[in-house]
């Protein structure tokens, strides 16, 4: 069942603790890949020094200020590719950025994108899964609650395990914010 687009305008950090678990897919012409959201963090309006609408609206912020569950792909460093989901009101700037999967379905087409072989490092990080799952800017701003869209969220079917709430990753201000989860015993974690 993919998650609707209500799931997505509730508060942030409520969102950010129900995606663990859940499975990312995307499909594309070389074949479908999905992997088991196992990290996650929250980046929540102007007030939040780490969000790039801390600055308030700008082009590149422009983005987040748009509806609930629409994919906000941005490049770091120019090269690489990360995936978050636009979360509450529209015109509320916030959302989560996918950080680690497990991956799933399409293993070997993952492996043979990202040139690995190793599956815990395989979706490890928010540019490696964007690697893996050949997500890229082109998927900017779609829905990820249509089955009709390249890229959807369903809900997961395991059991949630337990989860642990950290600092954010990669940050210089905001880092007394503990909007990064992730689940305890996962080996498919970015950083523990």
């Amino acid at each position: 069942m993919i998650l609707p687009c209500s799931f997505y305008s509730r508060p942030t950090l409520k969102v950010l603790e129900d995606l663990i678990g859940a499975v990312l897919v995307r499909k594309t012409e070389e074949g479908y890949t999905s992997g088991i959201i196992v990290e996650a963090e929250a980046y929540r309006g102007e007030d939040d020094p780490a969000s790039f609408a801390s600055r308030g609206r700008t082009k590149k912020s422009a983005s987040l200020y748009g509806p609930s569950g629409r994919a906000f792909v941005y490049l770091t460093y120019g090269v690489h590719c990360l995936l978050n989901v636009i979360t509450e009101k529209e015109d509320f700037p916030a959302a989560v950025l996918i950080r680690a999967l497990e991956p799933k379905d399409g293993i070997k087409l993952m492996m043979k994108r990202r040139q690995r072989n190793n599956l815990l490092d395989l979706c490890s990080g928010p540019a490696k899964l964007c690697q893996a799952l050949a997500v890229d800017l082109k998927v900017n701003g779609i829905s990820v609650c249509s089955p009709k869209s390249p890229l959807f969220i369903e809900k997961g079917k395991a059991e949630p395990g337990e989860l642990v709430w950290r600092p954010r990753i990669g940050i210089s201000r905001g880092r007394d914010r503990l909007w990064r989860v992730y689940f305890k015993d996962s080996p498919f974690v970015s950083f523990k």
